[in-house]
C-alpha cells in the first residue's frame, strides 16, 4: 500500500506567495522585466557568436555575391545594378534574420529555460517579449551592414541619409512584424529544426519570387502577376522609393498595412499559444 505525502504548509504558502506575486506584477514592472529579458537575449548572442553570423556575415556575403554574379547580366554592370539590388538585399536579409526568432524560442522551450521562468515572480509575457525587443537591434545591424557594403561597392542612394534611415526603419518594422508569425510557429512546432524548415519553406519562395533582384518587366506574364501582389515586392519597392528617391510612395502604406495585419493576427496567436506552455 503506497502512501502519499502531503506537501508541508511552508511549501504550500511559498507556492501561493509566488503565484500571488505573479498576479500582482504592474505594468512598470512588466516593462522592466521585458527589458531585462531583452538584455539576456543580447548577452546570449554575444556569448554565442554563431547566432550573430546571419546578421553580420550574410549581408556582406550576399551583397557582394549577387552584385558580381548578376550585375552584368541584368543591368550591364555592377554599378548600375546596385540601386536595384541593395534594397532587395535589405529586405531579404531582414526577413531571413527574423526566422531565428521562432527557432531560438523553440530551443529555449526544449532546454527547459521556460520551465525555470515559471518559478519566478515575473510577468508571464516578459520571456516572450524580451527577445522580440532584442531582435530589433539584430534587424537594424543587418540592414545597416547591407547599405554599408553597398556604399563600399559604389552605391550612392539619391535619397540621402534621411531616405536610407527611413528605408532601414521600414525594413526593421517589417521584420519585427513578421517575427510574430515565426514566434507562433515556434510555440506549436515540435522542434527547432521544424521551425527552421517551415520558416525557410515560406520565406525563400516569397523572397526570390519577388522584384528583389530582377525587374518585373523581364518576367513571364504569369510570374509577373504573382510578383506584383507578393508582399515582399511591396517592401522592396517601398525601400527603393525611400533610399533611391526619398519618396514616401503608396508602397510604403501597403507595406505598413501588411505589417499591421500580420501583427493583429499572429501576436495574439503567439501569446495564447505561449501561455499554454507557461
Amino acid at each position: 500500500m503506497s502512501t502519499v505525502i502531503a506537501p508541508s504548509r511552508e511549501v504550500v504558502r511559498a507556492a501561493e506567495r509566488v503565484a500571488s506575486a505573479r498576479t500582482r506584477v504592474s505594468i512598470r514592472e512588466t516593462l522592466g522585466q521585458t527589458l531585462m529579458m531583452a538584455w539576456r537575449a543580447l548577452k546570449k548572442m554575444r556569448r554565442n557568436p554563431e547566432q550573430f553570423f546571419d546578421v553580420a556575415l550574410q549581408p556582406l556575403l550576399f551583397t557582394a555575391m549577387f552584385a558580381f554574379i548578376f550585375g552584368g547580366a541584368i543591368a550591364g554592370d555592377v554599378a548600375s545594378y546596385l540601386p536595384l539590388m541593395i534594397p532587395g538585399i535589405v529586405a531579404q536579409t531582414v526577413l531571413t534574420t527574423c526566422m531565428a526568432t521562432g527557432t531560438q524560442l523553440r530551443e529555449d522551450m526544449e532546454k527547459g529555460v521556460f520551465d525555470r521562468f515559471k518559478s519566478l515572480p515575473i510577468a508571464r509575457i516578459a520571456p516572450l517579449a524580451g527577445p522580440m525587443v532584442a531582435d530589433l537591434l539584430r534587424y537594424t545591424i543587418a540592414a545597416t551592414l547591407t547599405f554599408a557594403m553597398g556604399l563600399v561597392m559604389g552605391y550612392r542612394p539619391e535619397g540621402g541619409p534621411a531616405g536610407v534611415l527611413a528605408a532601414i526603419l521600414l525594413a526593421v518594422v517589417t521584420g519585427w512584424s513578421l517575427a510574430w508569425a515565426f514566434t507562433w510557429v515556434g510555440t506549436i512546432a515540435r522542434s527547432a529544426q521544424a521551425v527552421q524548415g517551415i520558416s525557410m519553406m515560406i520565406l525563400f519562395p516569397l523572397t526570390f519570387l519577388s522584384n528583389a533582384f530582377v525587374p518585373v518587366e523581364t518576367l513571364p506574364g504569369w510570374l509577373a502577376a504573382f510578383v506584383r501582389v507578393n508582399p515582399v515586392s511591396h517592401l522592396v519597392t517601398a525601400t527603393r522609393d525611400l533610399a533611391n528617391h526619398a519618396v514616401v510612395s503608396g508602397e510604403v502604406g501597403w507595406t505598413l498595412l501588411a505589417c499591421a495585419v500580420v501583427i493583429a493576427i499572429f501576436a495574439p496567436l503567439s501569446v495564447r499559444s505561449y501561455k499554454r506552455h507557461m
